[in-house]
């Protein structure tokens, strides 16, 4: 006991750059093994962290006068959402995995630098999102689709969510962070707390108290500051390997110019998502009113669901990629791309049966209106009709990321949603003449070109690299 008490304290005497050699190494042990160590608290973390909005339509879909009109107006405000998790993965997903490369690098001086400086980029565009939130929120909702009966419950929501900016950029942001050295249990707790809370919170405000909408939003904002404190405490304590410091976040241009680089990507699919739900919610408006853009809310809630284990495995990939690809392990690198791409085909896979089996169950979670069921039944099946495209499309994007090339991590983004099925939401009513049915469709026909190419593209030009690395590394 005695010898163990010495050898752990000689270990917290070691220079930082020291310990990190040996801690959450990830050349180290079964590649499969690191990645799901990662994959299951941040998968939990991620199913969690979509309770955030799942719940709230959950339980507005339930309150005793126009719950149906409520929870429309909640689906109006996802735009709104996004964009603010957009600029979130700017600066976490941009910073994180450049933070895994420069461990495996053995830079944690660098590193450490990196995730100061988009910090101190999360609190100043959080900022400056919700004053511009705030000053055009009415023109904003009417923009994404609300009309004079939804818009008073969109903007009620969306009002107190703004105020809320800054927590969601920390707090989902700077996870990254955490997750990125290997804490995934950590991660996880991060995002339960703010889950838990939220949940509590929430028939609080929206029943006892009468608040309806604007009590949603205000337990998750309060949710979300929670979460945001529990990072910041952790990155800024003594468990951390890398740690947040003050000296760190004075910004420097190559460095912000690297890390929103790569976090174009995750940037560019949260911002086009955003410009894509206003296409769908726009319309469908034109097509079927207010009904069918309560459909759509509930399709987007199953569909943040069903991908989160998806996104869960890729992004627990990430971290293992980024660091073997910085320490030249290019084999473990391969391990870890075929192993997340045969689990997120497989899964997404399932995930359709399941979807297409059974729709009613799933839209009568959010409500129970027997008009909308109607409607949602055909809408579900077409929408995630062949959804296992999708999986490729994450998949091959999330290596892009990994092993820090940003520019085809960014065509991808832009690629599917803004050149592929923003048209064709337009198009395919116009040509085949059948409104609603033909906006959904939009969806598969996307998924199945967008995501086919993006994987594909992958393979073509990641395999042969890491192959020729490899080959050049086993010469020398």
């Amino acid at each position: 006991m005695g010898l163990l008490n010495k050898h752990k304290k000689n270990e917290e005497k070691k220079p930082v750059e020291q310990r990190d050699k040996t801690t959450n190494d990830f050349t180290k042990g079964n590649v499969v093994g690191n990645i799901m160590k990662l994959a299951v608290p941040m998968t939990l973390a991620q199913l969690v962290n979509v309770l955030y909005n799942i719940v709230d339509r959950i339980f507005i879909g339930r309150i005793p006068e126009n719950a149906t009109l409520a929870l429309t107006g909640l689906g109006l405000c996802l735009p709104i959402v996004s964009i603010v998790m957009a600029f979130a993965n700017l600066f976490g997903m941009g910073g994180a995995p450049l933070c895994s490369i420069e461990r495996g690098r053995g830079s944690t001086d660098e590193a450490e630098k990196i995730m100061g400086n988009s910090f101190m980029l999360m609190l100043l565009f959080g900022v400056l999102l919700t004053a511009v939130g705030l000053i055009f929120k009415k023109p904003l909702l009417y923009l994404f689709g609300a009309s004079d009966a939804t818009y008073p419950f969109a903007a009620q929501f969306a009002e107190i969510y703004l105020l809320g900016t800054v927590f969601v950029m920390v707090g989902l942001g700077m996870n990254s962070f955490i997750n990125s050295q290997g804490f995934g249990t950590m991660g996880m707790m991060t995002v339960l707390l703010g889950a838990v809370v939220n949940i509590i919170l929430d028939p609080i405000f929206i029943f006892f108290m009468d608040m309806g909408v604007r009590g949603a939003a205000l337990a998750t904002v309060i949710a979300q500051l929670l979460s945001a404190l529990w990072t910041v405490k952790f990155l800024t304590g003594k468990k951390a390997i890398l740690k947040l410091k003050l000296s760190c976040f004075r910004l420097e241009k190559h460095r912000v110019k690297s890390i929103i680089g790569l976090g174009m990507s995750g940037f560019t699919m949260n911002v086009t998502n955003s410009f894509v739900q206003v296409l769908y919610n726009a319309s469908l408006q034109q097509y079927g009113g207010d009904l069918y853009v309560g459909v759509m809310t509930i399709i987007n809630s199953v569909r943040e669901v069903f991908i989160m284990p998806v996104k869960g495995v890729t992004n627990s990939a990430q971290p293992i990629m980024g660091f073997n690809y910085g320490a030249e392990a290019y084999g473990r690198v391969k391990k870890a791309i075929v192993f997340t791409s045969i689990v997120s085909i497989v899964y997404t896979t399932a995930v359709w049966g399941l979807i297409h089996g059974y729709p009613e169950f799933f839209i009568r979670i959010f409500n129970q209106d027997p008009e909308l069921i109607t409607a949602g039944v055909p809408a579900m099946r077409i929408y995630y009709f062949g959804f296992f495209f999708m999986s490729l499309q994450i998949a091959g994007q999330s290596t892009f990321v990994a092993l820090g090339k940003a520019r085809q991590a960014v065509f991808f983004s832009i690629f599917r949603k803004v050149i592929i099925v923003a048209p064709l939401i337009i198009a395919i009513p116009l040509l085949l003449g059948n409104g609603i049915f033909g906006v959904f469709m939009a969806e598969p026909v996307s998924n199945f070109i967008g995501g086919g190419a993006c994987f594909i593209t992958m393979l073509l030009t990641v395999w042969p690299e890491l192959n020729k690395k490899i080959k050049k590394k086993n010469a020398s």
